[in-house]
């Protein structure tokens, strides 16, 4: 008989943060709908996060390892450097067009609630974003690895606010054209065409 393992009380209260805070917002969520959507007691809130503020902490992490598995898995199924870079907007691609996207997690947390725990996790999932990006143009042979990274860093975020304002999924495929035409741009620039 093959049983499944009950969620722990952490997986179940993770859970239903994260459906909350990212449908609903981190400062609109109390602590009881969390508690509640979970099915555990308070103390066991309290006993495994110790406050409202670590539970966000973990969710905007969990939402960070989320991201960061999902763009692994989509680069690799490419060969080569160009191909990865761009497709880190095939796989923004794919979370539009799940059902239920409201956007970046982090954007959203940052406009209504910019507390240092906030702030913090914002930042090192941007400075990550930065970093793929970065790594990627250096591997596809563009000198300026750091200012192309600020770039397609710029698109990657302003596709995520367009799909999800305008409920387009297809803003991933223009912000990767765009993408394409910087990454040739930079890489006709260091050769000298």
């Amino acid at each position: 008989m093959n049983q499944q393992a009950t969620p722990s009380a952490r997986e179940r209260l993770l859970a239903a943060a994260n459906e909350l805070f990212y449908n609903e917002g981190v400062h609109t969520v109390g602590i009881d709908r969390v508690i509640e959507r979970a099915g555990v007691a308070k103390a066991s809130l309290y006993n495994t996060f110790g406050s409202k503020d670590e539970l966000v902490r973990c969710y905007l992490e969990g939402r960070h390892a989320s991201t960061a598995g999902r763009i692994t898995r989509t680069l690799d199924r490419y060969d080569t450097p160009r191909d990865r870079l761009l497709g880190v907007f095939e796989a923004q691609g794919e979370l539009f067009a799940e059902p239920g996207f409201r956007g970046c997690a982090f954007a959203s947390a940052s406009a209504e609630s910019p507390s240092d725990v906030v702030e913090k996790a914002t930042a090192d999932y941007r400075g990550w974003m930065r970093g793929l990006f970065a790594d990627l143009a250096r591997e596809a042979g563009v000198p300026d690895a750091e200012g192309l990274a600020r770039r397609l860093q710029m698109l990657f975020d302003g596709a995520s606010l367009a799909a999800c304002t305008d409920h387009d999924p297809s803003a991933a495929t223009a912000a990767r054209a765009a993408a394409e035409a910087l990454l040739d741009a930079a890489l006709d620039a260091a050769s000298g065409r």
